[in-house]
């Protein structure tokens, strides 16, 4: 089997930077991934935790609430999966899924309960990197200096960019970090269709990745969304482009578009990983 990090020795279950910028649980029982990834999240200014399975990253994060979760998916006993529902279950958190699966299945899977992001190993570390504080940047309050973004509201949704939260004719809705993004960016600009490529830079600030990602968030979104997901009225498939979001959920209800990716043009080029040292998460199809 291909062993893309270095060896390192054993470390600590935390590091700590002299100024960090944001505390990160880091989950995962090979110690050299573990210690690789660590040393690059240190070495950005950030405060991080270790964990080698489930049971002990749900006590690390009783201890200190982390800002971001990077959790492999084949833990022992407790998978990935299940840890990353128990951690939802006691609050909002940021997960950055792991795994050396290369199934499809696995990866959607995990942006089903909730995780964000989604690396395959072999990976960058710089790209994890950059990939963790995308995120962040998203999470956290904007400058008190910078004006909050105006409410925005159509078609009986309601959503407060400040204070991050999202209603439905009244109702809260449960959005992840990402779901909460897209939709407020569809709300933003209604009427107007959208590729998944032109998403992820927008919505995810990437210039690549995997589109597989904008596609189940999209699925997602449209099961809190719409009143009946399988036929929406509100996030409409545009056929070889990609979403648009309809404010007044006019015409006809799209025939069993389910969201899965089925009416999205798949036919377009495949995204690639570039820059030095990229490779694993955005190499195929994998968020």
């Amino acid at each position: 089997m291909q062993q893309p990090y270095p060896a390192h020795r054993p470390g600590p279950v935390s590091a700590r930077p002299p100024e960090a910028t944001g505390r990160i649980l880091v989950v995962d029982d090979d110690p050299t991934v573990a210690e690789v990834v660590t040393g690059y999240l240190v070495r950005a200014g950030h405060l991080v935790d270790r964990a080698a399975d489930g049971p002990a990253a749900l006590a690390r994060a009783a201890d200190h609430w982390p800002d971001l979760v990077v959790l492999d998916l084949m833990l022992p006993g407790m998978d990935g999966l299940e840890v990353c529902a128990r951690l939802r279950e006691r609050g909002p958190v940021p997960v950055i899924m792991l795994t050396a699966r290369g199934d499809e299945d696995d990866r959607v899977l995990g942006l089903e309960v909730g995780a964000d992001d989604y690396v395959t190993k072999p990976f960058s570390p710089r790209e994890l990197v950059l990939r963790v504080e995308s995120v962040l940047r998203r999470t956290r309050p904007a400058p008190t200096a910078v004006p909050a973004p105006a409410p925005l509201a159509a078609a009986g949704l309601a959503v407060d960019p400040a204070a991050r939260r999202a209603t439905k004719n009244g109702t809260e809705l449960a959005l992840t970090l990402r779901e909460f993004d897209l939709l407020a960016f569809l709300l933003r600009h209604p009427g107007r269709a959208f590729g998944r490529e032109e998403l992820m830079r927008e919505v995810w600030g990437w210039d690549f990745g995997d589109l597989s990602t904008v596609t189940v968030h999209v699925r997602r979104l449209r099961g809190k969304v719409e009143d009946d997901p399988a036929n929406p009225r509100l996030i409409r498939t545009v056929w070889g482009v990609g979403y648009r979001f309809e404010p007044v959920g006019s015409g006809e209800p799209e025939d069993g578009a389910d969201g899965s990716g089925s009416g999205v043009d798949e036919s377009g080029p495949g995204v690639h990983e570039s820059g030095p040292g990229a490779a694993g998460p955005a190499a195929r199809e994998e968020n």
